[in-house]
């Protein structure tokens, strides 16, 4: 006896799109390299960030004073 399950599908971070987690899908979490590359660059422009206190000084803030 043979069940097939259905996939795990999760929402695209960027689009919300589903998203099957299979190893067909290699962008995973998100729905094409569009999206996971729209995230990167709003990561790097500094439009995401993580909550908290920073426990060091930004590494560059000596250079500017």
């Amino acid at each position: 006896m043979t069940t097939e399950t259905e996939p795990l599908t999760v929402n695209c971070p960027t689009c919300g799109n589903q998203v099957p987690w299979v190893n067909e899908r290699p962008h995973r979490p998100f729905c094409s390299k569009r999206c996971r590359d729209s995230d990167f660059c709003d990561w790097a422009n500094e439009e995401h960030v993580l909550a908290g206190d920073s426990t060091h000084s930004d590494v560059l803030s000596d250079d500017l004073e």
